[in-house]
């Protein structure tokens, strides 16, 4: 990704994809915390961040947020800020390794596993040759797991330890583990029951190569982060983690996993919050609750396009009108920027019109009204006109929250109908000048 000094560039300039670290200097704005938060000194990443560092019974965490909130890239930033302080970390992207439709528990395991052992090998540990065996065995059927008392035993012992060779041949196997759970069905069972017979023994066998990384980074504890979760339906959402939040949060070192802000209103959320620290990272409001502009909130978005594109490539109050029509949703603005950057290309422009952007608007709103109903619309009309705090219809607005027709916004825990949706309503007759 480069800056975009013209608009042929203005698509890679808004790739979708998060900020890698080494792009945090150049693009990364790191001031929209209080405007997500309604207060500069409040920070779910920050408060994750502080915790992974302490020694405490909670190691695992459940970060929530909208699609295209921006959760990837603060993860990002708290991951560069991680390594900074001589933490080992490692991000897994789970729609590149897992089938996001057909996914369970122990597929994550798998991949935790896998992390840590990547992990020990950048670091150059010398993993017991023994434990390795055991990872090995563990995958092989008819071979003994290793006993707690003997695994601890094991984890002592000097002088049998494995050179990065060695790792290297076990992170093999997990290559071919990983093309299984993708993409054969059968193998794929065949895995997910090992882990769910054993799975205390894959937990022990996790925790000894996160001992290992520990003495080799001066007792800092590796830290794994689950992105793209959040992304799951939610049946297959409660499917991973309802039943196994247990084990899902019994790691003795830090995990952090997405999960979708819409279950949050689902009446099984607070039994998970006995098992998880749960923190929610806000979209950036660019609307008060009673309806007025956020003067504020809406320059925030402006500085992080700025950070991406020359402005004089927007003609005057295009850019405000693409942020005021997407909501504070970072991923609505970059599709519109896009698609306007496409047609003003095509036309042989140098600049993005108004019409260009309304093209675009009007091609994320098709999108966005695909996904209610008529029966749908009192519900939203509702929240239209000035319900947006206390909204009793909880399964309702878990779907609206899910298809982002609705948005959460920050502070008081309020919520507003997509401003493409308000749109939709005023060209049907429905309501009039909301919000404005």
């Amino acid at each position: 990704m480069k800056y975009a000094n013209q608009i042929s560039e203005i698509i890679n300039a808004f790739s979708p994809e998060p900020l890698k670290i080494e792009q945090m200097n150049e693009f990364y704005c790191k001031d929209t915390m209080e405007y997500r938060m309604s207060d500069k000194y409040s920070s779910p990443i920050e408060d994750i961040f502080d915790i992974c560092q302490e020694e405490g019974e909670y190691n695992a965490f459940l970060l929530l947020g909208h699609r295209g909130c921006g959760k990837s890239t603060e993860l990002n930033y708290m991951s560069e800020k991680f390594v900074l302080k001589g933490y080992s970390i490692r991000t897994i992207a789970c729609s590149m390794d897992l089938d996001l439709f057909n996914i369970v528990y122990s597929d994550l395991f798998i991949l935790m596993g896998e992390a840590l052992l990547e992990i020990a090998k950048e670091l150059n540990c010398k993993v017991d040759k023994n434990i390795l065996e055991k990872i090995k065995n563990f995958w092989v059927e008819g071979e003994e797991i290793l006993s707690s008392q003997n695994l601890a035993a094991t984890s002592i012992e000097g002088g049998i330890s494995a050179e990065p060779s060695g790792i290297l041949s076990v992170l093999n196997i997990f290559a071919r583990i990983k093309a299984d759970l993708k993409y054969n069905e059968e193998t794929r069972k065949e895995y997910r029951r090992k882990i769910s017979i054993h799975s205390s023994d894959w937990i022990r066998l996790m925790s000894c190569v996160s001992k290992t990384i520990s003495e080799k980074t001066g007792g800092k504890k590796p830290v794994i982060i689950f992105e793209d979760l959040d992304k799951l339906n939610p049946e297959d959402a409660w499917k991973v983690f309802y039943n196994y939040a247990a084990l899902l949060s019994g790691m003795d070192f830090p995990v952090i996993y997405t999960f979708p802000i819409a279950l949050s209103y689902d009446a099984r959320f607070s039994a998970m919050e006995g098992y998880f620290i749960t923190k929610t990272l806000p979209m950036i409001k660019i609307e008060t609750i009673e309806g007025s502009p956020y003067q504020e909130g809406i320059q925030i978005i402006q500085n992080i396009v700025e950070k991406r594109v020359k402005l004089d490539l927007f003609e005057y109050g295009v850019l405000q009108e693409l942020i005021l029509y997407t909501g504070g949703s970072l991923r609505d603005l970059f599709q519109a920027i896009n698609s306007a950057a496409k047609r003003a290309e095509r036309r042989g422009s140098e600049s993005i019109s108004i019409e260009d952007a309304k093209r675009a608007l009007e091609e994320l709103k098709t999108s966005l009204t695909r996904r209610i109903e008529k029966k749908n619309y009192e519900f939203l009309l509702n929240i239209c006109k000035g319900n947006k705090e206390l909204i009793e219809d909880k399964e309702m607005l878990l779907k609206m929250l899910q298809a982002s027709v609705v948005l959460e916004y920050n502070g008081k825990r309020w919520h507003n109908v997509h401003p493409l949706i308000v749109q939709f309503f005023k060209e049907q007759g429905l309501i009039e000048n909301v919000g404005e």
